[in-house]
């Protein structure tokens, strides 16, 4: 699909790394989001600090602040991609949390073997009509992260104005 979709105008992408469950809530009050896309395979996140961002507690917080939750693991990257991220990661020195950019071969791959074989059209259907939504995942940078990618295309063939949300 290439025409702009006038129920789908403004989307937003966060991850979890470096928020509170108080700062992650106020910067999706503060967007408007109504719909979280979550687009992890696994839905938990290691660290006390964290917590609140494992599955069932996140959905709890997100339904008492009226922010309907949505999981997507059609979008998770393989293990056998995240592998292959983590091997450059440590090719070039940095951890997964400062990593600041995804590798090209990545991004090809993950584009090529899930975004390209998923029906963002069946994605988008439940996503509130005229509301804001939001993908999810960890990373703290949207470009270290493949929601960015889910967000180009959504920007390209659907017309969707993203911005990234940061702690």
């Amino acid at each position: 699909m290439t025409s702009e979709n006038p129920k789908l105008g403004v989307a937003a992408t966060l991850g979890v790394y470096g928020f509170t469950l108080d700062r992650f809530l106020g910067e999706l009050h503060g967007a408007e989001i109504r719909t979280i896309l979550d687009v992890r395979q696994r839905r938990g996140v290691r660290g006390s600090q964290y917590a609140w961002a494992n599955s069932l507690r996140l959905q709890a917080s997100l339904a008492g602040a009226g922010v309907d939750y949505r999981h997507h693991p059609e979008l998770a990257p393989t293990t056998e991609l995240r592998e292959l991220q983590y091997r450059e990661d440590a090719r070039h020195g940095v951890g997964k949390r400062s990593r600041v950019e995804l590798a090209p071969e990545f991004r090809e791959r993950y584009t090529k073997e899930i975004l390209d074989l998923v029906d963002l059209d069946d994605l988008l259907d439940g996503v509130t009509p005229g509301g804001p939504f939001a993908l999810l995942c960890v990373e703290a940078d949207a470009r270290a992260c493949h929601r960015s990618i889910v967000a180009e295309r959504l920007a390209t063939e659907y017309g969707v104005v993203v911005s990234h949300l940061h702690p």
